[in-house]
């Protein structure tokens, strides 16, 4: 969400970026919230000037009676509750308006940054380099449910019975390879320096709206009935939320995290649920890494980030490519932001595993995160960046280490929490 200073002194700027993001039906909101700000501010000032006059009015009712001007006392206690009606009735049309300001505040889309490409959707993405050299194999890849089907890794028909489409069994080898990567995504981390967490798997509404944007909410995330929960799309939801309201210490900053959490997402749009295989799921597990420091350290951190996702999967003998997010696919809240896709051998293209953003202050200013230093206090700027969403994650690593005879190599760095296992083959 902007600051409604920013949008009031910078209204041309505010709508030339809603234009950029293909989003023209967002444009009278910049005038609608300017009008609602001015009448906001003109309430503000009549009910300053009421309180004032009340003030000194109700001095003088006391200099009054004790003069036994009663008359005068009366006609200015008249007064005083006359002020106090006109003041009700202020201060209700400026709540009112001021939750019309917020809800329109909070769809007009995020500034992004400059060096975002100009494009309408994920069709004019920006590949950006490319690490590992992609290689196509003289043997035929099938498609990775049936790979894993082979090694009796796979059930989603029983996954179908017990919960529906969009679920799955892994079993075996394969799920211990699942839970192999996870471990490893989470130490790998923590070498990093990023303290790790568990968090809560439901958070309330208002950290959902204070963490995305109305569209995704509806698209993504999954209600529970009769009360104020949500499941969570991503651990991020719930990292940044725990920092709600909060003053953080500046000499504490930056704050670096990285969480794991299982993840439920409805899915809804021109995706759909895969029928067959396990890349685009109900339900997932994913490490996350989150990022809240300065505003002038953000753009450094979310460098970092993304080289930290690529560096994960490299280690794993997966080739991958970055690709800059244009400005009509970034999400309201988001200023910039990558996808790193890992090489498919079977389909000769890339795939998406991974995506960094950089949110600017968008999120803290909703949830009221901020911190105090020598010019005061200031809104922290959040980052956010997967290092491994699992079983897709998983689908990178199988097709890579592929062998001709159905079996897979198991990446070194995966082997010791493979139980020092190099291979997976079908069990005899």
């Amino acid at each position: 969400m902007l600051d409604i200073k920013f949008v009031r002194e910078n209204k041309e700027l505010v709508k030339e970026n809603i234009k950029k993001k293909f989003q023209d039906k967002k444009l009278p909101l910049v005038d609608e919230v300017i009008e609602l700000d001015k009448r906001v501010r003109e309430l503000k000032q009549t009910g300053d000037e009421l309180r004032k006059e009340k003030n000194e009015t109700s001095a003088k009712i006391g200099t009054l009676m004790r003069d036994k001007k009663i008359d005068e006392a009366n006609e200015m206690k008249a007064r005083v509750v006359e002020i106090n009606k006109q003041l009700v009735d202020i201060e209700q049309e400026e709540t009112e308006l001021n939750a019309s300001l917020k809800e329109k505040m909070m769809v007009i889309p995020n500034i992004i940054d400059p060096s975002v490409p100009i494009g309408k959707d994920d069709s004019e993405n920006v590949e950006i380099e490319k690490f590992g050299e992609p290689i196509v194999p003289d043997f035929e890849i099938p498609y990775h449910a049936d790979i894993i089907n082979a090694l009796n890794g796979l059930d989603k028909e029983s996954a179908g019975r017990t919960s529906g489409n969009g679920f799955y069994y892994l079993m075996g080898d394969i799920a211990r390879l699942h839970s192999a990567m996870l471990s490893y995504a989470r130490d790998f981390m923590i070498d990093k320096g990023f303290m790790y967490c568990v968090p809560p798997f439901m958070i309330r509404s208002d950290v959902v709206t204070g963490v995305m944007s109305f569209e995704e909410m509806d698209a993504m995330m999954y209600k529970i009935e009769g009360e104020d929960l949500y499941l969570i799309g991503t651990s991020e939801h719930s990292m940044i939320g725990k920092f709600k309201g909060q003053i953080v210490k500046e000499d504490e900053l930056p704050l670096t995290l990285t969480s794991y959490s299982p993840c439920f997402r409805k899915e809804v749009g021109a995706h759909g649920i895969e029928e067959r295989g396990i890349y685009r799921v109900h339900q997932f597990e994913k490490q996350e890494m989150v990022v809240l420091c300065k505003p002038s350290e953000s753009m450094d951190w979310y460098n970092k980030m993304w080289k930290y996702t690529v560096e994960f999967f490299r280690s794993l003998d997966v080739p991958v490519r970055t690709l800059e997010c244009c400005s009509g696919d970034l999400a309201d809240l988001k200023v910039k932001s990558c996808d790193i896709e890992a090489w498919s051998p079977r389909q000769q293209k890339y795939f998406e595993v991974g995506s960094c953003s950089n949110l600017s202050d968008a999120q803290a200013r909703r949830l009221g995160i901020r911190t105090k230093g020598e010019n005061g206090t200031y809104y922290l700027h959040t980052l956010n960046n997967t290092v491994l969403a699992t079983p897709r994650g998983m689908i990178g690593v199988i097709e890579n280490n592929l062998n001709e005879d159905g079996s897979i190599n198991i990446p070194k760095a995966l082997q010791p929490y493979m139980g020092g296992k190099t291979k997976i083959e079908k069990r005899k």
